[in-house]
């Protein structure tokens, strides 16, 4: 099979130029035609289908660094996952403007719902609703890599280990990061916590923000709570497994995978107003009382956005 064409990650999601091959969905367009030509809406996804199939069997694509293959995520993983987004959880986005269409910046977001959904969501909600169509580079957790498949499709996807260097690296070539500082306590908070964040770890978002004088997006989950209430936890078996927790919903494991469905909660994502780092020397990531103070100051923000997206949301399910 030939091998996909590496490259720098500061190439993905850029303009085409007139010197250079279509990419994404601008090679979509080009192989199924003019829209206006009268071809049923079947038939150009058809052509778009087979031209995705072409590009993979003859090696026309490209992949970077860290394993990102933005050809399979725009044409197969994305189209998967926009279901949920659009009918099961009716996501509504507010304040896609906030994020740059160019360039770097740090998206902030709380962390919910037992399985990491929220992120996926929070990443189409940003290829859906902004403009530029940007791609979300999440940084997730080593027990996502080491899972078989999960692992591939996630780095397939854009997603790196939530590391420092990691983290600086795509930054400084100007990708839009998300990272989600509560972890898995935040994800794995029992029910009757919803809505209460967790404490952001240690600052290390903000001090690489810092390093790379990048701009932060706070952002604010609503909908994640209720898609798999937690009321319990087997310890035993999540240690034997090695997960961080083995949650006990209202359906699993009582209903075994009919339980793994999640609710269809309604969601709102907000991306809050953009707190800029560039007036901050890089040297200043070394001072714990800034990063202390602005990471508590993007928490507040996110947990006073919850609040206010709640009262908006009358039913978890019905709005």
């Amino acid at each position: 099979m030939p091998d996909a064409r590496v490259i720098p990650p500061h190439r993905l999601g850029g303009a085409t130029t007139g010197s250079e091959p279509l990419a994404g969905p601008a090679a979509a367009e080009a192989a199924v035609g003019d829209p206006q030509q009268g071809e049923p809406p079947w038939y150009r996804e058809l052509a778009g289908l087979l031209a995705f199939a072409r590009r993979r069997c003859s090696g026309d694509y490209a992949v970077d660094e860290f394993g990102f293959d933005p050809d399979l995520t725009d044409h197969v993983l994305l189209p998967l996952l926009r279901p949920l987004y659009r009918r099961w959880f009716r996501v509504e986005t507010i304040g896609s403007h906030h994020v740059p269409a160019e360039g770097s910046a740090l998206v902030v977001a709380n962390h919910s719902g037992t399985l990491p959904l929220d992120a996926v969501m929070t990443a189409i909600a940003v290829a859906e609703a902004h403009p530029a169509g940007r791609h979300l580079r999440m940084l997730g957790s080593d027990l996502v890599f080491r899972t078989p498949l999960l692992g591939s499709l996630a780095r397939k996807s854009g997603q790196t280990l939530a590391c420092a260097p990691d983290a600086e690296r795509l930054l400084a070539a100007g990708e839009l990061v998300g990272v989600w500082p509560e972890g898995f306590n935040g994800l794995g908070k029992r029910y009757r916590d919803r809505y209460k964040l967790q404490r952001f770890g240690r600052g290390g978002f903000v001090a690489a923000a810092l390093r790379t004088q990048t701009t932060i997006i706070p952002c604010s989950i609503v909908g994640a709570e209720e898609i798999y209430p937690m009321i319990g936890d087997i310890t035993p078996l999540a240690r034997l497994l090695g997960t961080p927790y083995f949650p006990v919903t209202p359906l699993f494991p009582l209903l075994g995978p009919l339980g793994m469905i999640p609710l269809p909660s309604k969601w709102y994502i907000e991306f809050g107003e953009p707190i800029r780092t560039d007036a901050y020397e890089r040297g200043s990531a070394q001072d714990p009382m800034l990063v202390f103070n602005l990471t508590d100051q993007i928490r507040e923000t996110i947990q006073q956005t919850l609040h206010r997206l709640l009262i908006k949301r009358r039913n978890p399910f019905l709005d």
